[in-house]
Formats: C-alpha cells, structure tokens, sequence
C-alpha cells in the first residue's frame, strides 16, 4: 500500500486489508487496495501518469487516448460515474475523498462496495445486467460527451500491437485447435484494420468499455454496480456486450460450458433493454457485437502463438495460472465465437 496516503477519509492510522486483483502491468494504476481505518473501511486507487508495467500499457497524457492516466479521476470527481447509470439501475462506487499528491499523482477514494463479485454470477444475472445496459446506452445515444472520453478505442487498443510472422501451424496450437480455426483466426488478424472501419461506422453511444466480471458487482440490494471507469468513451452501440460475452470466460473466471447459454441470454437481454427505451434495431445490434467483439480481440490469437513459439507462457499473468495446453483448450469454444463473429461482420 502507498506507505503515506494523504486524502483518507477513513481516519488514521491505515492498514491495508488486501491488494485487490488487477491488471499490474497498466502503467496507469499505481496499486488498488482496500484498507480500513478508524472510520471504517475504503478502496484506495493510486493513478500514476508513467508507473511500473508493461510497454504496450503505457499511462498517456491524451485525454482521448484509451489509457489517459486521469480518466478515472475525473469520472468520479465530476459525478460521470455516478450519473451514467442511474437511469437503468446500474450503479457505481460512492466517492469518498479524492486529491494530488506531491508527485502529481492522484489518489482516488471509494466505496467498499459489498455483494455478490461478477466472477460468481449466474447466467441469468449477467443477463439482467445486459438488460439494465441497454437502457441506459439507448438514453446515452443523444447524450453529451466529455472532453475526456476515448474515442475509437477498438483501433487505438487492439491496433497498437503487431505480429510481423505469426507462427499459425505451431505445433502446440495445432493440437487443440484445428486448422479451420487457426485459418479463420488468421482472417480475422489480417482484416482487422476492415473490422475496425465497421465497428466506427456503426450507431454510437457512450461505454464503459472494460465490462467483465472482474469490474462487477450486486450489492445486498440487488443493484449491479460497474467498477473501473479507466477506458470510458464513445463506442458502438453492443461493444460492452461483447465484451462481457468473450470476457466472462476468457480467464476461467466461468467455465467455458456456459458460453453459448451467457451468449444467447445477454446479447437477448441488451435487445430488450434498448427496445424498452425506443431503440430497435435488433438485426443492427447482433452485427455490432460480432464486429466490435471480433475487433476487441483480434491481436489475442497471434499473440497467444507468437508466446507459444518463444517458449512463454500464454495464460494471463494476472488472472489465470493454467497450464498452456488447458489454455488452448478453454478458449477454444471463445475464438471460435470470434471467428464466427467476424464472418458475421464483415459478412464472408
């Protein structure tokens, strides 16, 4: 924990009552911690503009870019986070206390929320959230747009990272996915920058953009509440949707049986909840999900084979400890989805 917070709104003397579950790498977050003091219990987020971590998560000073360092700050100090929901039951950590530090860090004070984490929820959980989502980015179509939201974040995020010679036939690879697969894999990393061009031509809202389990959770009371407001901005009508359909199992955080269940019910459950605020266009939105899924990950693959080849380790390091072959074998259901996805995207 940062050895000399400067904003709690706990009280002192601090203690540190876990490090919570993050991405380590994002040179973004400092470190996120939930603590306890004299006055009760806080989660603690450090937002640094150039940590430790990784290059290819390096903070930026853009307030356009995906990983604008102070994104989250602002979502929380101006109201953004807890106004974007409010209308469809979604709900979002109380700010506490927020502040500069000398450095010119920031530390960000919320809420300890208690409840049901995303990682255990049901089928028909994940899809009462779709429902709420989609009422509330049908009301946020006309709505108005900060100065530092994200924009075309598909293309900034999955478009910085390249793989000159992706070994496609890796003999490891080749064992748990068979060869249609990896052919339709490699289609979707060559036609990316085409999946890219559909997903910023399709009708727009404002997303969270980083909707998975890790980033949810039900109160006591029964309302889902969306944590981690970093990537926030304009993006496609279903992108969060996607998202949480191939996010929700990519880590093993769900076994992987439940994907097409999870996709059916959510992708049903987001229709309905735009229809219910006047936006129907359900043939529309199906193919929004495919390309703005298909988009998100299409680096995943060629990374996966490009570790495979130097003798890396493939699962995440952050939330998955599997063995490489358990991995390829997990997400082999997942890539077909987005295989099939990109065919439906850019209709081939």
């Amino acid at each position: 924990m940062l050895s000399d917070p400067l904003h709690s709104p706990v009280g002192a003397p601090l203690r540190a009552v876990a490090a919570l579950q993050h991405n380590t790498g994002n040179q973004a977050t400092g470190g996120i911690w939930r603590v306890a003091g004299p006055g009760g219990e806080a989660i603690l987020k450090h937002l640094t503009p150039g940590g430790e971590g990784h290059a290819h998560w390096q903070a930026s000073a853009d307030p356009r870019h995906w990983n604008f360092w102070q994104r989250e700050y602002l979502a929380y100090t101006n109201g953004f986070a807890a106004a974007y929901g409010r209308d469809g039951g979604i709900g979002a950590p109380a700010l506490l206390a927020a502040g500069e530090r000398p450095d010119g860090s920031r530390e960000l004070w919320l809420e300890a929320v208690n409840g049901i984490h995303g990682r255990h929820w049901t089928v028909p959980m994940l899809a009462d959230f779709a429902r709420r989502l989609g009422i509330v980015q049908a009301l946020h179509r006309d709505g108005p747009e900060e100065p530092w939201h994200s924009r075309r974040i598909l293309r900034q995020y999955a478009g910085r990272r390249d793989f000159p010679s992706v070994p496609w036939d890796h003999p490891v690879a080749a064992a748990h996915w068979p060869g249609e697969t990896r052919e339709g894999l490699r289609l979707v990393w060559e036609r990316r920058a085409d999946l890219f061009a559909v997903a910023e031509g399709l009708p727009q809202t404002v997303c969270h953009l980083d909707v998975w389990p890790m980033n949810l959770v039900q109160r006591e009371g029964g309302e889902p509440v969306l944590l981690d407001w970093s990537f926030t901005g304009r993006g496609a009508i279903g992108e969060d949707v996607s998202n949480l359909i191939a996010d929700t199992f990519f880590d093993g955080l769900q076994p992987v049986e439940r994907l097409a269940e999870t996709e059916a019910a959510v992708t049903d459950a987001y229709l309905r909840g735009l229809a219910e605020t006047g936006y129907a266009d359900p043939d529309g939105t199906r193919k929004a999900i495919a390309a703005t899924g298909a988009a998100k990950y299409c680096w995943l693959a060629p990374a996966m084979l490009t570790r495979l080849a130097a003798g890396l380790p493939i699962a995440s390091a952050d939330y998955d400890a599997a063995e490489d072959a358990a991995v390829l074998e997990r997400r082999r259901p997942i890539v077909d989805m987005l295989v099939r996805w990109a065919s439906t995207a850019l209709d081939t």
